[in-house]
């Protein structure tokens, strides 16, 4: 059941506005931790039927500032393969509860988190050499069901485009077209499991405003903010939020 009352929408009204940020100014990699915040107040598959739509404003707002930016042969790897990973999200829904979704979503978000720290420290370091194609199909698949079971696509993705030698304009404007793409594609399942209800559909309207202003944000911050500023904050976001959806799920 979906609360539209003033308590979700000061807990939604922020999450939305960081999303925008993080998908059009910092290669969408943390865009997720709405749906994460999200499913802390609501049903699990709610939290990710309200963010969609909203997700997908943003994809649009965002294509024109990176236009033709992208590097094509790349989106076109990760999106042929993250059709399947789509698919196999999509059969995993049907069968599982709502708390096996909160602890996806919540592992996610701690391991992305624990990912980065690994980076930062040096306890993981990924190939100097250019990734070859077939790993944009393998990293394509996990961002595909990643982005299903929970609009977290991102941290796979740029594992891949990380590899591939990328400036950091063309990096951004490649995950705009890779998640414009594949949110597209994610609609129609979502659509068919029920995920969008009249109540979504209001939520939708209410917090088109607060997708726009993150967008607007984020592609200046892109040009402005120091990455590891933005990030820093979002790590612990992400771990705190993350945490509490497992212990939800586990207890």
């Amino acid at each position: 059941m979906l609360t539209l009352d003033l308590f979700f929408f000061c807990v939604a009204g922020p999450a939305v506005v960081f999303a925008g940020i993080s998908k059009a100014g910092f290669g969408s990699g943390a865009a997720f931790a709405a749906a994460t915040i999200l499913a802390l107040v609501v049903e699990p598959g709610l939290a990710l039927g309200v963010m969609l739509p909203l997700l997908m404003l943003i994809d649009v707002s965002s294509l024109k500032p990176y236009w033709r930016k992208w590097s094509y042969p790349d989106v076109k790897l990760l999106v042929i393969g993250g059709l399947p990973g789509i698919v196999a999200g999509a059969l995993l829904y049907q069968v599982a509860s709502p708390d096996l979704f909160r602890l996806l979503i919540g592992g996610v978000s701690v391991g992305f988190v624990l990912w980065q720290l690994s980076l930062k420290t040096g306890l993981i370091k990924l190939a100097q050499t250019r990734m070859p194609d077939w790993t944009g199909l393998m990293f394509g698949s996990i961002a595909g069901f990643t982005t299903f079971v929970s609009h977290a696509g991102g941290p796979p993705a740029a594992v891949f485009l990380l590899g591939r030698g990328l400036s950091k304009t063309q990096f951004q404007a490649t995950t705009v077209l890779l998640f414009w793409v594949l949110n597209i594609v994610k609609f129609i399942p979502y659509a068919a499991l029920g995920m969008f209800t009249t109540q979504t559909f209001i939520a939708n309207i209410a917090l088109a405003p607060f997708a726009l202003l993150g967008t607007w944000i984020g592609v200046r911050a892109h040009h402005l903010v120091p990455e590891r500023v933005f990030f820093g904050l979002t790590y612990v976001l992400l771990m705190i939020t993350g945490c509490k959806l497992i212990w939800d799920a586990l207890t």
